[in-house]
């Protein structure tokens, strides 16, 4: 009965995290006003509450006050989202800053540059089998954990808190990664040879509510400021089309201010209708936790450190061979007068 709970679990995960309508449009306030929107297509890497100021935006019109006609597309995974970037399918990308170092680094021609940065903090926790009020990261020597995809932000913040902490992951502990993402918190249930798992909201809180995990430690907490996530665009596009880039900033950073500015219990109100699958107590509960560790930023100015730090997790992990420079990829001019 609770394995087929959980393959129903699953799927609404997948859903709430990335699935939530493919497409979306942005809402539009009534107005009798008979003027002309500018179109923008923004593929997002995946469709979740850590991303609540983007929602915040789009549930609060600030797109369309700004002149924009916002169709919102869910890209399941930044290499997606970067090749719809790439091939110009969408206008601009929401993932990690990596995948344009990425990129870049491969020969691109017309770089993909990160011109906004939305979240600070990592977006996964710890969870354990039972409740750890005393957890401290040593506790993971010799046990089993299930992680995330090798090269991907998740298991390379996980390493690189594991690294901090005076452990190695490869020999300290069982990092599993051969679960898809979505899929751990139910392989976590069933398998009980793993004591530990890194989820992604919902399934934290899912596991919670279930009684089968506890939350015992915040990645974004102990890995520090990390520039998790950024929107980018081509070079080219943003040399040709700057007023779109900053109306589309503009609206971004509203819905930064209205969080920066508004309760848990409101921020979870206004984006709810973003996750029609889960109620608006368990919204609540992530926006309250996202909230608690500082995941977002008071503004979109995406600085040299963070990208620096960036680039240390990428090299830690042995995915990056060669540094790039901060001005080939960052671009803050947009974010500085969406602040101003």
């Amino acid at each position: 009965m609770r394995k087929l709970k959980w393959i129903a679990l699953a799927a609404a995960v997948m859903m709430t995290i990335t699935a939530l309508p493919v497409t979306a449009l942005a809402k539009k306030k009534d107005s009798t006003e008979d003027k002309t929107l500018s179109k923008v297509t923004l593929n997002e890497v995946a469709h979740s509450i850590f991303y609540a100021p983007q929602y915040v935006a789009i549930e609060e019109g600030y797109f369309e006050e700004e002149g924009l006609d916002l169709t919102l597309v869910t890209g399941f995974g930044a290499d997606k989202t970067m090749t719809a970037v790439i091939s110009g399918e969408a206008d601009i990308g929401f993932m990690g800053a990596e995948a344009s170092i990425y990129a870049y680094q491969e020969g691109a021609t017309d770089p993909v540059m990160n011109f906004a940065q939305l979240t600070q903090r990592a977006g996964n926790f710890l969870v354990a089998r039972e409740e750890m009020p005393d957890f401290t990261w040593d506790d993971l020597k010799g046990k089993k954990v299930l992680g995330g995809r090798k090269g991907g932000m998740p298991e390379m913040v996980f390493e690189y808190i594991l690294k901090n902490n005076g452990l190695d992951p490869e020999t300290d502990l069982t990092i599993d990664q051969s679960i898809d993402f979505g899929s751990t918190a139910a392989a976590f249930t069933g398998d009980t040879s793993a004591d530990f798992t890194v989820e992604f909201e919902p399934s934290a809180t899912l596991l919670e509510q279930e009684g089968t995990g506890y939350v015992v430690a915040s990645l974004g907490t102990d890995s520090g400021y990390v520039p998790y996530t950024s929107y980018s665009a081509k070079a080219s596009f943003l040399e040709d089309h700057p007023k779109i880039i900053q109306k589309f900033t503009n609206a971004l950073q509203k819905g930064m201010d209205y969080v920066s500015t508004h309760s848990p219990e409101e921020i979870a109100t206004v984006i709810a209708p973003q996750f029609p699958e889960t109620d608006l107590a368990t919204v609540t509960a992530i926006v309250t936790r996202y909230y608690q560790q500082d995941t977002w930023k008071d503004n979109l100015i995406f600085n040299e450190e963070s990208f620096q730090l960036l680039q240390d997790i990428l090299q830690d992990a042995g995915e990056l061979s060669r540094r790039t420079e901060y001005t080939d990829l960052v671009t803050t001019s947009f974010a500085q007068k969406a602040a101003s």
